[in-house]
């Protein structure tokens, strides 16, 4: 094989079939796609989308709190008190304080205390909640939220009974009496 130049040569093409000869190689038609109305489309949904959803709302817990002129006298062996402490630390204690110091209690116990408090009180069971301002509040939300969950445990088991329920609940702020309590656990 002659010639320069270097490099490979092909082989020389072998001839199939009688046909071989006649045969042309088809032209290839190039495929255009015009993306403008794909485009328009997107950007017509697109907005149809952000236009016509809802954006979440912000969601709230209403309380509905008493006066604070009204003074309501309580039993204090019918009431159960939880305190939390700045660091987070929850602590509960039934009736006076002096009689049962406050124990430590941890979250997910809170529902099944006020299930087995109210239960065993027969629906005279009152939550005083103790919380203090430097306390997260999704701390606070958690522990109303366990709270809120119980009471259609109760609701349900007292309604078996017979019973409506009532509930009773006060949310306070921690006083300084009760920090130099906790200060001790």
């Amino acid at each position: 094989m002659g010639g320069g130049g270097g490099g490979l040569q092909a082989a020389p093409k072998v001839k199939r079939g009688s046909f071989a000869t006649v045969r042309k190689k088809k032209k290839r038609v190039g495929f255009v796609l015009d993306m403008t109305p794909l485009v328009d489309i997107a950007f017509l949904l697109l907005t149809f989308f952000m236009l016509s959803t809802t954006l979440t709302t912000p969601q709230t817990m209403e309380m509905s709190v008493p006066p604070e002129t009204e003074n309501v006298e309580v039993k204090q062996s019918e009431l159960l008190t939880v305190l939390v402490r700045d660091d987070g630390q929850i602590f509960k204690y039934m009736g006076d304080k002096k009689t049962n110091p406050p124990e430590k209690v941890a979250l997910k116990d809170l529902r099944a205390l006020s299930i087995n408090e109210n239960l065993r009180m027969e629906n005279k069971l009152i939550v005083s909640l103790r919380i203090s301002n430097k306390v997260p509040y999704g701390l606070v939300i958690n522990l109303l939220d366990q709270l809120n969950i119980a009471e259609t445990d109760i609701t349900q088991r007292l309604s078996a009974k017979g019973m409506k329920r009532e509930r009773k609940f006060a949310l306070t702020p921690l006083t300084n009496e009760d920090m130099e309590d906790l200060k001790a656990l």
